[in-house]
């Protein structure tokens, strides 16, 4: 991680607020466009698509190696109060798909989790390791899928148990956006040396 990424991401809006600078892995993905605000860690070779919002200006937003953040995505969490102490952070584990538009909010996203096209994941909801959400489904507040488990609807509910091929898809989704992310990448840097 370097102490302040703003310099490799002239065309994202990089803020530090409250003394708290994102940190973003120099082999991770940023697209132009994209908002990352205070208390953020990007990980390794992990890719932010274009006009997505990271905002970690009230609890902490985690983001693993290799997971992907498609474009459009909000990503926020909630502040402590005295109901719930440690507010909610939101975590995002190792080779996690998030698709375009969805919305993530103060929750937790288990390794190799999934997340689908316009989905919304809210405060204390949970995602299990090889979990997934549908497309356009709503994971209300506190609600956990578990692992190898597909939700959809709104709100979610158990749809049925997740295949080994949709296991295997998910990872070659997951290895894709690392080789799509990284090409992007060698484009941007090119366009901005040339």
């Amino acid at each position: 991680m370097t102490a302040d990424p703003r310099a490799r991401y002239p065309d994202a809006t990089i803020l530090p607020l409250d003394g708290k600078v994102p940190r973003i892995h120099e082999t991770a993905f940023v697209a132009p466009g994209c908002r990352i605000i205070g208390d953020v860690e990007i990980g390794p070779e992990a890719s932010i698509w274009y006009n997505c919002v990271l905002r970690g200006d009230v609890n902490a937003i985690r983001i693993g190696a290799r997971s992907n953040i498609q474009d459009g995505t909000v990503i926020h969490c909630d502040s402590p109060d005295p109901r719930h102490p440690a507010g909610f952070p939101t975590i995002i584990g190792d080779d996690v798909l998030v698709g375009h538009m969805a919305m993530i909010h103060g929750c937790v996203l288990e390794d190799r989790a999934f997340v689908g096209l316009g989905a919304i994941v809210m405060n204390g909801a949970h995602v299990e390791s090889d979990g997934m959400l549908a497309a356009g489904a709503m994971l209300t507040l506190g609600k956990r899928i578990g692992a190898r488990q597909l939700w959809g609807g709104r709100p979610a509910a158990f749809m049925r148990d997740l295949t080994e091929a949709a296991l295997a898809e998910m990872q070659l989704g997951v290895a894709h956006y690392v080789r799509n992310g990284q090409r992007h990448k060698a484009a941007l840097d090119g366009a901005a040396q040339g």
